[in-house]
């Protein structure tokens, strides 16, 4: 279903032509009102109890699991992706012989702990070249072999938008006898996932992109079998009966179910927490295909305009819906972000690539402006 516009919900001014969601996302006004709300706890701290210290956490937890396809369990809550990642490359085994599959140009949080990793215990990375063709899932096959131990990877190129077709390569990375390690941040809230489809060692999403939530907090997916592993810290609210403020003394080896063991220190801030959680009802409520539907139909449209002006992309089946990447074939004119900016036009520049990430506040009059500039400086 094709989704009506929702600028409405959004302090975007008229004039502003934000396509930039990839960057991060502005915050809609109930998720703004939710953390002046609880803002507000902090401001009168005999009105936070013991048991708010977990409720709030517990909805963001269940909203996010609702989102995936998982239960409360499995997922725990971390300040950013690179902090997810680094628990997976903790709790992996990565053979003297065994390699590391990545991909080129992937985002540095997902790169650093693998490299680290491969150091400490001499494995190898195996860097999958960027494909001529565009079918990054192509690639990654591929590259999947019998030395194979983890698979460490996005869904969408944070670069252009490129598309891995995930229940494949997971499919595959079983396969092989690999772990799978997904970095969801450019795509969760935008296009459909299902973890029993891609059945992922370990999953994480920040939360301020995509899922159209607060800076410094996000999720992760953590497979039963890794729910007993080693936690990135030992933190109090992490062990068995930290409910019970009254006992916190009485020291506990056991943790908390799940993947809460996994669970960041100091999460339970109620303006993160509150905020994020309208975000997820939100997204919810439109329905993640339903976003990636319209994202994609809207995104044709500017293809077909793009290309009237001599810009390049990958084929349709190989990029993600929600996430353009325009090309410049002479090379990025001189001037182009400048004039963009100057013009109250909003997107990203990654390499080569001109980054235009769309979302329901998105109207037709922000992408005119757009090409408008492109045709008098692209």
């Amino acid at each position: 279903m094709i989704l009506d516009n929702q600028r409405d919900k959004f302090k975007i001014p008229a004039d502003i032509a934000y396509l930039n969601c990839a960057y991060m996302s502005p915050l809609m006004n109930s998720v703004v009102e939710a953390m002046q709300a609880g803002t507000r706890f902090k401001q009168q701290p005999w009105t936070y109890t013991s048991e708010d210290f977990f409720t709030y956490a517990e909805k963001g937890r269940s909203l996010f699991a609702k989102l995936i396809g998982g239960t409360a369990d499995d997922v725990a809550i971390v300040p950013s992706a690179s902090y997810g990642i680094q628990i997976a490359a903790n709790n992996l085994i990565l053979r003297p012989e065994g390699e590391i599959v990545l991909v080129e140009d992937q985002f540095p949080s997902h790169v650093y702990p693998w490299q680290e990793k491969a150091k400490h215990t001499g494995g190898r990375i195996n860097i999958v070249a960027r494909p001529t063709n565009g079918d990054w899932t192509a690639a990654v096959l591929e590259a999947i072999g019998s030395q194979t131990d983890i698979v460490a990877i996005p869904a969408t190129h944070w670069a252009d938008g490129g598309y891995f077709d995930l229940p494949v390569i997971g499919m595959a990375a079983r396969a092989a006898g690999a772990k799978l390690v997904l970095d969801l941040t450019q795509s969760l809230g935008a296009m459909p996932f299902d973890v029993d489809a891609v059945q992922p060692d370990f999953m994480i999403a920040a939360g301020y992109k995509w899922l159209m939530g607060p800076y410094t907090l996000g999720y992760m997916y953590v497979a039963p079998r890794w729910q007993k592993g080693e936690p990135l810290e030992h933190n109090w609210m992490n062990r068995a009966g930290s409910e019970d403020f009254s006992r916190l003394v009485d020291y506990q080896d056991d943790f908390q179910k799940g993947a809460r063991r996994f669970d960041m220190g100091e999460k339970s801030n109620p303006a993160q927490l509150m905020g994020s959680a309208v975000a997820l009802q939100q997204l919810l409520d439109w329905g993640v295909e339903n976003i990636s539907e319209t994202l994609k139909t809207r995104n044709q449209d500017l293809v077909t305009r793009a290309q009237t002006l001599g810009l390049t992309m990958p084929d349709e089946h190989l990029r993600s819906p929600h996430f353009l990447g325009l090309n410049f074939p002479n090379g990025m004119p001189a001037g182009l972000p400048e004039k963009l900016t100057e013009n109250n036009v909003f997107v990203s520049f990654r390499g080569d690539s001109m980054r235009v990430t769309q979302h329901l506040y998105n109207t037709p009059e922000d992408v005119d402006r757009l090409v408008s500039v492109l045709e008098t400086h692209g």
